[in-house]
Order: structure tokens, then sequence, then C-alpha cells
């Protein structure tokens, strides 16, 4: 099995909105294509921030990478994805004013 956290350090007002964009738009998307979604949590950062994570499953990296080339090559996703970013004044203004972090984390089991 290969794990993968994906985390989002966002702005607490733009949380509802981050939300709504994964039920709708990624978490299908993810599911068709054999992802596993163990699960999705929040957490206060601080006053302004909040901290959005995903752990996922996959039956191997190989599986992983095969998901994530197939995604990336689906270009009505691809639109959808652009369509939001537009929505919201660009890809730049959202990394720029909503989504000030992002990272994708192999996970390593600690049990033998």
């Amino acid at each position: 099995m290969f794990y993968r956290r994906k985390s989002y350090i966002v702005k607490s007002d733009f949380v509802e909105v981050f939300n709504k964009h994964f039920n709708e738009t990624n978490l299908p998307n993810q599911l068709k294509r054999g992802a596993k979604l163990v699960g999705r949590w929040m957490h206060q950062n601080d006053e302004e921030t909040t901290c959005v994570f995903a752990i996922w499953e996959y039956d191997s990296y190989e599986q992983y990478v095969e998901i994530e080339t197939t995604i990336k090559a689906d270009t009505s996703h691809v639109q959808r994805i652009q369509d939001w970013y537009d929505s919201l004044g660009g890809r730049e203004n959202v990394y720029k004013n909503y989504i000030l972090e992002v990272k994708n984390e192999r996970l390593e089991s600690t049990l033998l």
C-alpha cells in the first residue's frame, strides 16, 4: 500500500469555498480513478488560517502515479479546475490570497 497526505494552509474565510470545490470536483474525480480517501480533516491553524488535509490510499506508488497522470490528461476535469480558478480571479490570485501553502507528502508506516 502507498499512502499520501495532501495538506493546505488556507485563509479561514475561504474554507467553505475550498471544501465545496473538493467535494464537488476533486473527490469524485479521484474516486472514479481508483484512489481511496482514508479521511479529510481540518483544524484552525491560527486566527486567520486553517489547515485542511486528506490522507489517500493506493494499492502501490505506481497506481498513484497512474491515477495522477490520468487526471492531468482529462481535459474536461482540467477545464473544470481552470473555471474554478477563473471564478476566483485566476490561479495566481487564489495562491496569493486564499491558498497559502500546499504539501503533497508520502507517508511511511512505523508498524513492523
